[in-house]
């Protein structure tokens, strides 16, 4: 007896998707879609594209389109991240853009969008975007900015312009930033605590025209400072660090991270990563990209010394290792500073910070202090205060000293820090050279002792 079942054919499978808010307010992509593709497509917000492209069948399409409207700017990032993980995937990405301002398409062009097509489309403009991925020596981004409606710069020649840096919140034509790093002694001296609330003391030092600040977290391991200041690790942070060479200014921007729209932060990768993952160029690198986009850069380091620890050292205006009144800092200080006498890395950029150093009423504090300056052949640039429990409550809290705690005695003393470092970077930027700066910043600290 025959079946009267019909066979049904075998779903076409899967070849690409559509990405967006509603598929459905981009009608005119749909037929196209259809019209390239036939069935073997499909369509998926921009949450379960994040989760389908964290996929191993998202490996298995051809390509990916994204569409957006001007009502997409506010997830910006989020669209970002979309491409990175479309790319990791080894997809090619095509955008399909309404409305979208300049700055925004270039992000997203920037970010790793391989092509690009106007909406409402015009007639083959999906099909030629298409053909075009699928073409070795595909067209470059100027041709695609051309497309999406940016004017381009004409040299004298007919050629195009090299494309300017974005200058939002940058420093376009300024003069490079300083760089002030700050490392442990030993493990738990509070050198974290002091890179976040100095970077945010410095970023908000003056009500107008204060510096543009941020805090580069180089602890790949176990890194803090995204935690003290309740920020996400982004999933491109390990991208740009494996890659740093072929980083631009506008890749940095997107790994960044921002604190109440004052502080930038590049924080630590999600994972714990080899030191070694980055060398003393990409170090350089980095470095000289944050120097470009920012007044001050804060470096935090990692407690241990790396291959690029004197890459840092040759870069900074100011290099302060963070000791507390101790036996064990003590030693680890005397040791750092034997080990860069020793491999011939200069140590005039070296800075000692005391923390947690004791209170006015402890009479003996005073002498227990300049033993241990004697002891190590320095003078303290600084002495820190102990800021009590009320320090460890304000981080785990996730922000900065002054926000929760401004009369707490560190805070008072990190405040004095970060105008001492805003005067000094001001008479680099005169001409000063760093060792004058230095010895100028000077300044009285606790017991009426001079450090500097």
């Amino acid at each position: 007896m025959s079946s009267s079942l019909a066979i049904l054919p075998e779903p076409e499978p899967l070849r690409a998707v559509t990405v967006s808010r509603d598929v459905q307010e981009f009608d005119l992509l749909i037929e196209d879609m259809e019209a390239e593709l036939g069935e073997a497509w499909g369509d998926l917000d921009f949450a379960e594209a994040a989760a389908f492209l964290r996929q191993d069948e998202a490996q298995k399409l051809e390509f990916l389109v994204l569409a957006m409207d001007q009502e997409d700017e506010p997830r910006l990032s989020q669209v970002i991240e979309l491409i990175s993980l479309a790319k990791r995937a080894t997809l090619r990405v095509i955008l399909v853009a309404e409305g979208l301002g300049p700055m925004a398409l270039h992000e997203l062009l920037r970010a790793g969008a391989d092509d690009f097509a106007p909406y409402p489309l015009p007639e083959n403009a999906l099909s030629e975007a298409v053909a075009r991925i699928r073409t070795p020596g595909r067209a470059g981004g100027d041709d695609m900015m051309r497309r999406a409606g940016a004017d381009l710069p004409q040299t004298v020649d007919g050629t195009t312009a090299p494309a300017l840096p974005a200058t939002t919140g940058g420093r376009t034509g300024a003069t490079e930033g300083a760089v002030f790093a700050i490392q442990s002694a030993a493990g738990g001296n509070g050198a974290t605590t002091i890179a976040v609330n100095l970077g945010w003391e410095l970023a908000n030092i003056s009500k107008t025209g204060a510096p543009r600040v941020c805090v580069v977290d180089l602890n790949l391991q176990f890194g803090s400072v995204a935690t003290y200041l309740d920020l996400p690790r982004k999933p491109m942070i390990y991208e740009v660090l494996s890659d740093v060479s072929s980083m631009d200014e506008q890749a940095f921007r997107q790994a960044l991270g921002t604190y109440k729209d004052v502080l930038s932060v590049f924080t630590a990768p999600a994972d714990v990563l080899p030191l070694d993952l980055i060398g003393p160029e990409d170090v350089t690198g980095l470095l000289t990209l944050a120097r470009d986009c920012f007044d001050i850069v804060i470096v935090d380091m990692p407690c241990t010394v790396t291959g690029w620890t004197d890459t840092v050292i040759s870069q900074a205006e100011l290099f302060f290792v963070v000791s507390e009144m101790e036996v064990r800092s003590a030693q680890n200080a005397l040791r750092f500073q034997n080990l860069l006498q020793a491999e011939g890395v200069s140590t005039e950029r070296l800075s000692h910070l005391l923390n947690r150093a004791p209170g006015k009423m402890d009479m003996g504090g005073r002498s227990r202090i300049e033993k241990m300056a004697e002891s190590l052949g320095v003078k303290f640039h600084a002495v820190l205060p102990d800021g009590g429990k009320q320090v460890t409550e304000v981080n785990d809290q996730a922000a900065p000293l002054s926000e929760l705690a401004p009369r707490n005695a560190l805070t008072k003393e990190i405040q004095k820090l970060a105008q001492g470092l805003h005067e000094a970077r001001e008479r680099i930027e005169a001409g000063d050279d760093v060792v004058s700066a230095k010895a100028r910043s000077k300044k009285r600290a606790i017991f009426g002792l001079s450090f500097g």
